[in-house]
């Protein structure tokens, strides 16, 4: 008589299955780590009772090494950056996407050469779990600390110059495209841009997407006046418009900030909007909706921004190879164009 086949031992993917939890949670709590609830904790041991789960020690020694955390570092020379509107929503959905993970989330800001060697040490240190990196500029020395990290580290927007393993991005290209296109299907034919920082991919990008547009309708593209993103910059940048370009009739700015700035400063020169100059931003924020007149603009997923890099990095820390991401934007029609 045949001798039964040994049992298969059940694995840390079916006792979090069984548990209703997922793998990292599992594993931190086999392993007595902090941050996982009672409730989970209970149901985690539950389960291993019920499938007989004896733990691999190997495993155990490298999931005892977990933190419970992962941080978001934002490479920026302002502390207060992390209070723009933009970030606010980048912070609420990873946040939201981390603590179904019981993941707590660590904000970083390497806005000073210290600031970024502190960074550089919790990226070699293992001092979390894994690290999400936004507003990285180009040659920002953190894009190479980060490749060597021993540690998963997700982008959120590509570094200039270079593409990550993993990251999440927006459709750049395609809504500074959208934008543009409304501008000249309205039939206006001097449409300049103010872009962002052309230091960054965000920047860029969107000003290929506007000289694209431009060049498909036969226009001649306007060079690029930068607005660093702020408010006050695109004010500044649609005084120089006026100065050198006051026949200008559309202004794509980059985003909805730099957009509220050029409605000011066009208000204050007496130009109409939208009869005199059409105006669209970038992003959605609340200024776009609040300005005089609402502000047209590209609508960006920013929260599910934040919410999917928190994901991939949580895929990552379970060991997981999740692809890049790239989330759409839409156009959205006000007053102002």
């Amino acid at each position: 008589m045949a001798e039964d086949a040994p049992r298969r031992q059940p694995t840390l993917d079916e006792v979090a299955e069984r548990a209703g939890v997922s793998r990292s949670v599992a594993s931190r709590a086999l392993n007595n780590a902090p941050h996982v609830s009672r409730a989970k904790r209970e149901a985690v041991e539950r389960a291993v009772r019920q499938l007989g789960y004896v733990p691999n020690p190997t495993a155990r020694a490298l999931a005892t090494r977990q933190t419970g955390a992962a941080a978001l570092v934002v490479s920026g020379e302002d502390p207060s950056i992390f209070a723009d509107p933009f970030f606010a929503q980048v912070i609420v959905g990873a946040s939201a996407a981390l603590e179904e993970a019981d993941l707590h989330l660590m904000l970083c800001l390497a806005a000073s050469d210290r600031g970024r060697k502190r960074v550089a040490e919790l990226l070699r240190s293992r001092g979390a779990d894994g690290v999400m990196l936004m507003a990285l500029r180009e040659d920002d020395p953190l894009a190479r600390t980060a490749e060597e990290a021993q540690m998963p580290v997700v982008f959120g927007g590509r570094p200039v110059g270079s593409t990550p393993r993993w990251y999440v991005d927006v459709d750049n290209v395609g809504g500074a495209r959208a934008a543009t296109e409304h501008l000249v299907s309205l039939g206006r034919t001097r449409v300049a841009a103010i872009c962002g920082r052309l230091d960054t991919e965000a920047g860029r990008a969107r000003y290929r997407g506007y000289r694209d547009a431009m060049l498909a309708a036969g226009l001649e593209p306007v060079p690029p006046r930068g607005g660093d993103f702020t408010e006050a910059g695109g004010a500044a940048a649609m005084a120089v418009l006026l100065a050198e370009q006051p026949d200008v009739d559309g202004v794509f700015a980059a985003n909805d900030n730099m957009a509220a700035g050029a409605l000011r400063t066009l208000r204050e020169a007496g130009r109409r909007v939208p009869a005199d100059v059409a105006v669209v931003g970038f992003d959605d924020l609340t200024v776009a909706r609040i300005a005089d007149p609402p502000l047209t603009t590209v609508r960006q997923p920013i929260e599910a921004l934040g919410r999917e890099m928190a994901r991939m990095l949580v895929a990552l820390v379970n060991g997981q190879d999740p692809s890049p991401l790239i989330l759409p934007t839409r156009l959205v029609v006000r007053s102002s164009a």
